[in-house]
């Protein structure tokens, strides 16, 4: 059993009450090099499992490769831009999403499978979260050799990247954990919630 590090949380400025789970979760670039246990990544992905999807149909996939596998996690490593690659080698996982084209029941198009798969992420990240590890889902992959490495059939997308792991001190990498310490921020709900017409601040 690997001894557990602290763990750097930074925790949202809210406007309104949410659940705790929610304001801690944000996008670690400094990870300890830390095995993921394998009970908690099969809860992780337990949690994505049972997420919500259009009529049931759960179009995601998920491509996984653990830091204990040194070439499956070299490979997966190599399809992500260069820029996510200096700092997500330090995470304990590695995963690639992938969305179904079409619906199996019929095989019309799907046009909100990627919206699907992301719910099915939000999932996953939550439960990362509650077992004390942090997620930094990645657009920053290269389509084609992704595709290429897994062999990816026609009628499905690969989508994203994410690195699961635990969060590190951000002293522990100076050139991508300073990037932790910054303040988290978003739009107030009246920049994106709407009511009557486009761009009229819903009166909450």
């Amino acid at each position: 059993m690997f001894a557990m590090p602290s763990v750097h949380v930074k925790r949202a400025n809210l406007d309104h009450p949410i659940n705790d789970l929610l304001a801690d979760r944000f996008s670690p670039y400094a990870y300890d090099p830390r095995l993921v246990e394998p009970a908690k990544l099969r809860s992780c992905l337990e949690a994505a499992r049972w997420a919500a999807s259009s009529f049931n149909e759960q179009p995601w996939s998920f491509l996984v490769a653990e830091r204990g596998d040194e070439a499956g996690f070299a490979k997966m490593l190599a399809c992500l831009v260069q820029a996510n690659q200096a700092w997500a080698r330090q995470a304990g996982v590695l995963m690639i999403t992938i969305a179904a084209k079409t619906f199996t029941r019929n095989g019309k198009p799907n046009r909100v499978a990627q919206h699907d798969v992301g719910l099915a992420v939000a999932n996953l990240t939550v439960q990362a979260v509650a077992l004390g590890l942090g997620v930094h889902e990645m657009a920053g992959i290269d389509l084609d050799a992704t595709r290429q490495a897994y062999a990816i059939p026609d009628g499905h997308d690969p989508v994203t990247a994410l690195a699961l792991g635990y969060a590190a001190d951000p002293g522990s990498d100076p050139g991508h954990g300073d990037r932790d310490r910054t303040p988290r921020s978003r739009e107030p709900l009246s920049q994106f919630v709407f009511a009557g017409s486009w761009n009229q601040p819903a009166p909450l």
